[in-house]
Formats: C-alpha cells, structure tokens, sequence
C-alpha cells in the first residue's frame, strides 16, 4: 500500500478521530477548572505526539527484537483499525478506547493514551515506518498536522457540540467510520497477500 504525506495525514486524522472523540473529551475534562483545560489539552496533546514520534522511531526496532514482520505488523494494523472503525459505525460493538467517566484532572491516560495515541494510531506509525524507512521526517510531519488538527478541535470542543449537536457528531464519526473500515479491509488483505507470496517463495 503506497502511502503519499497526504494520505498518511489523512489517515492519521481518521484514526485519532478529533470530532468523534469531543463527548469522551469532554466527559474527561468535566471536574477541571475551565481556567485549566487550555493546559491539559495542549499537555495532553503533546505527550500523545511524543509518544507517536516515539512509536514511528523505535517501534520496528521492538517488533524486530520479537521477531514480527511486515506481513504480521500489516495483519495486526488491519484488525486493530478494522475494531476501532467497527466501534466509530456501530457504537459498542468494536475496540473501545476509553470509558466515558472521568476523575480529577486526567494526566496521559486517557486523553493523552489511548484517546489520542491509541492502539491504531501506534500501530499505523510504526506500519508506517517499517514500509517506508527512508521517510519517516515526512510522518513526523503528518502526526504534527493529525495532533495539530485535534488540539485546534478540542479547544474548540464545547462550541462544537453546542453548534453542531450529538447527532451531527456521531453522523461524521460513523461517516469517517466508513472510510476507516475500507483502510482497514485494504491493509488487512495487503498483509494476508504478501504473506502468502512468502510462503509460496
């Protein structure tokens, strides 16, 4: 599957899932101080940023030390975003990311990891990284726009739900849902054919 720096940021953008994500946001943010949330969000945002450079960098080297190939890292990817994708079409029915409760003021989990940096999201990056080696400053690149883009969206969290309503929100994340199931089937199937070319040698 051949990536452009503009799919990969669109793809990382459906994955990280900004407007999906506002009513789990903002249960997480309830019990903090208005005059904080600005630091939380760009804290939180940051830390799941590092932690995507962190995964798109050293990931392959820890797949490696487990002996995991492309083929099973591409088979994994595609199981794991069709879960998530699964979930965001049929709520309740996939991989969950976070549970709808929040404490006092959340500290990496769950916003940072997994609401932002989740499973799929790692995954995706250190895919990313095995195929294409000699580009990962471009992937740098489309994590910096994907957290760029939900940091800008959970500033901007209440007004949406207000504008937009829970209705309006849970269409676009069904609609992105759809798209991310059809990633997922092809990346799915990309594993599976190249696995199968190696066995046959």
């Amino acid at each position: 599957m051949k990536q452009s720096f503009i799919s990969a940021t669109i793809l990382l953008v459906l994955i990280t899932d900004p407007l999906g994500n506002i009513p789990l946001f903002l249960a997480s943010l309830k019990h903090v101080e208005p005059s904080r949330r600005r630091i939380v969000i760009l804290r939180e945002c940051a830390i799941a940023f590092f932690t995507l450079v962190i995964f798109l960098f050293f990931g392959s080297a820890f797949l490696d030390a487990l002996n995991l190939s492309d083929e099973t890292l591409r088979i994994a990817g595609g199981v794991i975003l069709f879960l998530i994708a699964l979930n965001m079409v049929f709520p309740g029915s996939g991989g969950k990311l976070v549970e709808d409760e929040s404490g006092s003021e959340p500290f990496i989990v769950p916003v940072a990891i997994p609401l932002i940096a989740g499973p799929s999201a790692m995954t995706t990056v250190m895919l990313l990284a095995k195929s294409f080696p000699d580009r990962k400053l471009e992937w740098v690149g489309s994590i910096f726009i994907a957290i760029a883009i939900t940091t800008v969206v959970f500033f901007s969290s209440t007004r949406l739900q207000t504008w937009l309503g829970s209705r309006f929100l849970s269409a676009i994340e069904k609609l992105m849902g759809l798209v991310l199931t059809a990633i997922a089937i092809e990346m799915l199937l990309g594993g599976i054919t190249n696995y199968v070319r190696l066995i046959q040698g």
